[in-house]
């Protein structure tokens, strides 16, 4: 069977060749309006309509078009091109080079890009899954616009599916139920929700019995979860989890947990994270909080999974629960800025050690008083070097254990105040 009489995919046929046929991102299409020969990455989900954009944009632009595959195509083909488009360049005809999936390019592919990009001889329009900030270098990134593409929504995958009717001349044979199932299970791909129409179509012409969602889902295998534990969606998670946690958001954040494990995260990063989240988000506000999470790490590295799965989800339970307090990590950034801003300023003398007598003649040690001697154990030096001051550093927030803390601190102020005047 020749090329010319392979039968196409639906989703090739009914591929929109203008941006006003295009279905969605309408915010990609007014910014590509006013980039008529700048660089561009796509980067969005499966589905989304990245590939189609860059045909109509080498389409509409008049720039001559070439595609290739970041997983197949290396340095050797993209010299190659470079060559042919040096010769168009010369005839004041930019070259409009598509790369699927360039994420998978390495550093030096990505670097042998950056001239032909930088002399606007090639325009690159690249399109990825993953986030260009981890899978794409500085020099690159610095040299391109990053459009976000977003999945489709429930809409969007109507007008597709009608598209495809009219295709066919017919309605599917589906229920109104069964219908709104599989725009459902689409996801916001595109793509997918035509491969499936196929599947439906081909049904139809050996039955005319109307599909309900039961005999859809038998139809149609079940989506796997939309998971890759070392891609985009593995960061998408963590911090979905993180921030259900952070929001007290409890059944959420036992959703997301569920999610990640079903997708084969390693448990071991989750609890990585859950623990960070114990002292970052939950602090002094619940000062046990690392200590559980520590004991819900020990428990699942004895047990295992997915007996172990038990205890990361009380742990999620708890750190949900718990009052939140992010005063302590507040406080550490802000001596952390403090530090590297004052650089190599001495301590005052009053609180170094003294055990010699050229030390105790140069003022070490003198003037100090001993905390545990003083009525109340607090004696109200000042720590601090003269030329620093007196930041505040940290605030304890009126939330969970911190309300005791909050009151010793605004004692000891006091009294420092006291002694200061």
């Amino acid at each position: 069977m020749t090329t010319e009489h392979m039968p196409r995919p639906l989703a090739d046929l009914l591929r929109p060749q203008t941006l006003d046929a295009f279905v969605g991102q309408p915010q990609v299409k007014d910014r590509l309006a006013s980039l008529a020969t700048s660089s561009v990455i796509l980067w969005g989900p499966p589905g989304t309509g990245k590939t189609t954009l860059a045909r109509i944009i080498g389409a509409e632009s008049g720039q001559f078009f070439v595609a290739i595959s970041a997983v197949f195509d290396g340095v050797p083909e993209l010299r190659r091109i470079f060559s042919d488009a040096q010769a168009r360049h010369q005839q004041a005809q930019q070259t409009l080079l598509f790369v699927d999936e360039i994420h998978r390019f390495n550093k030096a592919q990505q670097d042998a890009l950056l001239p032909a990009v930088e002399s606007g001889m090639i325009r690159l329009v690249g399109a990825t899954t993953e986030n260009p900030s981890f899978s794409l270098n500085n020099a690159l990134l610095s040299r391109t616009q990053v459009l976000v593409l977003d999945p489709l929504g429930s809409d969007e995958l109507e007008d597709i599916l009608k598209r495809a009717e009219a295709h066919f001349g017919h309605s599917l044979p589906l229920t109104e139920g069964a219908r709104d199932t599989l725009l459902k299970i689409a996801d916001g791909d595109g793509r997918y929700l035509l491969n499936m129409v196929e599947i439906i179509e081909n049904e139809q012409q050996t039955s005319q019995t109307l599909i309900d969602d039961t005999a859809l889902l038998s139809l149609l295998s079940r989506r796997m979860l939309n998971y890759d534990k070392s891609g985009d969606e593995h960061y998408n998670l963590i911090s979905a989890l993180h921030k259900s946690l952070r929001a007290s958001d409890c059944d959420a954040g036992l959703y997301w947990l569920a999610r990640m494990l079903q997708g084969g995260e390693d448990a071991h990063y989750i609890l990585r994270r859950l623990t960070r989240f114990a002292s970052e988000d939950v602090g002094l506000a619940a000062p046990e909080a690392v200590s559980k999470a520590i004991s819900a790490w020990q428990s699942y590295e004895r047990l295992g999974a997915p007996e172990g799965e038990l205890a990361i989800a009380e742990l999620v339970i708890f750190l949900a629960t718990a009052p939140k307090s992010n005063s302590a990590y507040m406080a550490w950034k802000a001596a952390s800025q403090l530090a590297s801003k004052t650089g190599a300023v001495a301590p005052p003398k009053h609180i170094l050690n003294a055990p010699t007598s050229l030390m105790k003649g140069l003022g070490y040690a003198k003037g100090y008083r001993y905390d545990h001697d003083e009525p109340d154990g607090f004696s109200a030096m000042n720590c601090f070097p003269e030329s620093v001051g007196r930041p505040q550093l940290y605030t304890p927030k009126e939330i969970g254990f911190e309300r005791d803390i909050a009151k010793r601190v605004a004692y000891w102020n006091r009294r420092r105040q006291e002694t200061s005047e």
